[in-house]
């Protein structure tokens, strides 16, 4: 199982019912947060959820609206006596960035490792998370995620009969383990596990305008939740002009990426009564959905598969 809470869904400036950037994800007993805006921690507080468990935090690029937060949550999580290291994954000059924010933060009980992003797509396996980081289109180096949580195939006893494996080498090779026996033999997974099985799929983008990358990145995701800064069609320019998305267009991108469901995220300040435009959203993508700050879902294994 995999928690998921929209924290935040706003756009350049917090407002009174909208905190900045923020999302959170739970899965066995680690958590991740991709960005970290203005009002993260207070979002964190309303929702009941802790901020010491946070392994792992992804930042999309380094606008303020999306960063800002970093400092304050840095100093709570020192506060609470957590020890255990902190990751963070960004794009180049994400230690330069956060080196500069923590001026304000100096002293933690806690190391930091820095992921820096400069290829196109690249992968990292941290936590139980594979999380594949992908290039949008803004005006500075900015970043989606897809974060899954594989699943390997089922154990076949068979099999595992059959290549004479001992019974006490089995549930290692079931959690992954390559063994070598005293007497030389290798045992991989391979040997008693069938076809890999449906996983859990996230995919986060926003400050984009819409990308082959970002469809392809996005296939078949459980939840895909997308940037919206506009909604009104006469804002269409200035979206390509400030390399944002609209309804639209984030509506486009997950019907063709064969999503199960999406969320719009990150909006205008300026933007009121969202609602009215989505019936036309939905004749797009029709399991579209306003994101709203706390929305929470707890996505599960199939296990049909």
């Amino acid at each position: 199982m995999l928690d998921v809470c929209l924290l935040g869904t706003g756009g350049m400036m917090p407002l009174p019912k909208r905190w900045l950037t923020a999302l959170y994800m739970r899965y066995n007993g680690s958590s991740l947060l991709i960005d970290c805006g203005e009002g993260t921690q207070i979002a964190m507080k309303e929702k009941g959820w802790s901020f010491k468990p946070i392994d792992v935090i992804c930042f999309t690029h380094y606008h303020a609206d999306h960063i800002s937060g970093l400092p304050g949550l840095l100093l709570t999580m020192g506060n609470a006596e957590r020890q255990e290291p902190l990751t963070m994954i960004g794009p180049k000059g994400l230690e330069r960035v956060v080196t500069a924010l923590r001026t304000i933060a100096p002293e933690l009980p806690f190391e930091m490792k820095f992921v820096e992003l400069t290829e196109a797509e690249e992968d990292i396996e941290i936590n139980g998370y594979h999380i594949h980081a992908f290039k949008v289109n803004h005006n500075i180096a900015c970043y989606g995620y897809s974060i899954e949580i594989k699943r390997a195939g089922r154990f076949d006893v068979e099999r595992a009969k059959a290549s004479q494996i001992p019974q006490r080498m089995w549930s290692r090779l079931q959690k992954g383990e390559t063994i070598t026996a005293e007497d030389g033999s290798v045992y991989t997974p391979e040997m008693v596990l069938g076809t890999a099985r449906k996983g859990i799929k996230v995919t986060y983008c926003t400050d984009t305008r819409p990308t082959e990358l970002i469809v392809k990145s996005a296939l078949h995701s459980d939840l895909f939740i997308c940037e919206g800064m506009y909604a009104e069609k006469e804002k269409l320019a200035k979206a390509k002009q400030y390399k944002h998305m609209t309804f639209y267009e984030a509506a486009d991108m997950a019907r063709r990426a064969e999503v199960k469901e999406m969320w719009l995220t990150h909006f205008s300040p300026s933007l009121i009564q969202a609602e009215q435009y989505m019936p036309e959203v939905k004749s797009i993508f029709s399991n579209a959905l306003l994101g709203k700050d706390g929305k929470t879902v707890e996505l599960m294994f199939d296990e049909n598969e």
